[in-house]
């Protein structure tokens, strides 16, 4: 019987392209103005980009959320369960302008979709625990 050859060492494999992100068809963004920080929101995100934010000049007695738009998937459920109707789906092409032009205090100046914004930035809530904040 002849023997079989076993090759026990294996081509090494390039490495794998990066995963392109698709972009949802709708994101979620707050309108500020009438957010109450309520954090209603926050418990039904599913992939954790709603921060709450203290309010305006830095206030601990006044909450707000901003959501980031680079995580956000679209599912819509924190504007279903949005108490005070502040949360609105806007168009992805539109979405970036509609946040700038809605947000008053932002933990996310470093982002693109929030450069030359007159938004003041502001600190994340102390009591409120994150898995991972973003990195500032």
């Amino acid at each position: 019987m002849p023997e079989i050859e076993v090759r026990t060492h294996q081509a090494a494999m390039p490495p794998a392209a990066p995963a392109k992100k698709k972009r949802p068809k709708e994101l979620a963004v707050v309108n500020q103005s009438a957010c109450t920080g309520c954090e209603v929101c926050l418990e039904f995100c599913p992939v954790d980009c709603i921060y709450v934010i203290a309010g305006p000049e830095h206030d601990p007695r006044k909450k707000l959320v901003e959501i980031d738009l680079d995580v956000c998937i679209g599912c819509k459920l924190c504007v279903k369960y949005c108490p005070w109707e502040t949360i609105s789906m806007i168009p992805t092409d539109k979405a970036f302008d509609v946040a700038r032009e809605w947000t008053q205090t932002t933990v996310l100046p470093e982002k693109e979709w929030m450069q030359r914004e007159n938004a003041e930035v502001g600190k994340f809530f102390p009591t409120v625990f994150y898995g991972k904040k973003p990195e500032l």
